[in-house]
């Protein structure tokens, strides 16, 4: 079995993997959890993507009879990047790309990441990354008008956010979750425009808002990150 973390803003979250399955999905919400975990769980390989715990720390607390790696741009990559600042790129976005690879191969993508942030990375036929585009994410929009105001407040998000809100806070909720909406169908048929074929895969903690709410089809995929970074690991294993 190999195992691979995904440690975000928030949470951490590990797969354990048989070849390409996806065997089993578990959550920590402090180090000490996903330390105990590790230091119980043997695994054949380990790879860590982080963008907030210092993935070194996570991988000396792993027990493995193979391979430990952190995702990093100097690792190597099932795919090529074109990005022009690549040491700039999160390492998130990279396995969020990597993760289309078993669900699209070979075939143009557009990976939309509704997290923290809402990242869209495109990839071509050929597996060349291009790059994308980020913009705020839910929380993000919230806060922002939240702090940056007087007199608006914090509000929660829901999915069946009104078009027509009639109150402040209902109209807050319209203007986020209904500009995302709009934000999304329209960077998604620029990007069809340029490429018909393209597959558009959705995935991030906030994909529920707006999985079926899209006017084009799309595929969505919870655990694209954990994928990718499983497909990284067995490409630097098998070679």
């Amino acid at each position: 079995m190999n195992i691979a973390v995904d440690y975000g803003n928030t949470i951490a979250k590990v797969g354990i993997f048989e070849n390409e399955l996806l065997r089993e999905k578990r959550l920590f919400s402090d180090p000490a959890g996903l330390r105990s975990f590790l230091e119980s769980y043997p695994a054949e390989n380990l790879i860590v993507s982080s963008v907030s715990y210092p993935a070194e720390q996570v991988l000396s607390w792993a027990v493995t009879t193979g391979k430990k790696l952190t995702l990093s741009i100097l690792l190597p990559l099932p795919i090529k990047i074109l990005y022009t600042t690549p040491q700039t790129l999160g390492v998130d976005r990279i396995a969020a790309v990597c993760g289309v690879l078993d669900i699209y191969p070979h075939q143009p993508c557009l990976v939309i990441d509704a997290g923290t942030c809402i990242t869209y990375e495109f990839i071509d036929e050929k597996e060349n990354y291009h790059g994308g585009g980020i913009s705020p994410g839910i929380a993000m929009r919230f806060e922002a008008m939240h702090t940056f105001t007087s007199r608006l407040p914090m509000v929660n998000p829901v999915s069946d956010a009104p078009l027509v809100g009639n109150s402040t806070e209902s109209c807050m909720q319209s203007g986020v979750i209904n500009g995302i909406r709009a934000e999304m169908d329209g960077i998604v048929q620029q990007y069809l425009d340029l490429n018909p074929n393209a597959k558009i895969i959705l995935c991030g903690g906030d994909a529920p808002f707006f999985e079926s709410r899209l006017k084009q089809p799309i595929f969505v995929a919870p655990d694209l990150v954990l994928q990718g970074l499983n497909g990284i690991l067995r490409h630097n294993v098998n070679g």
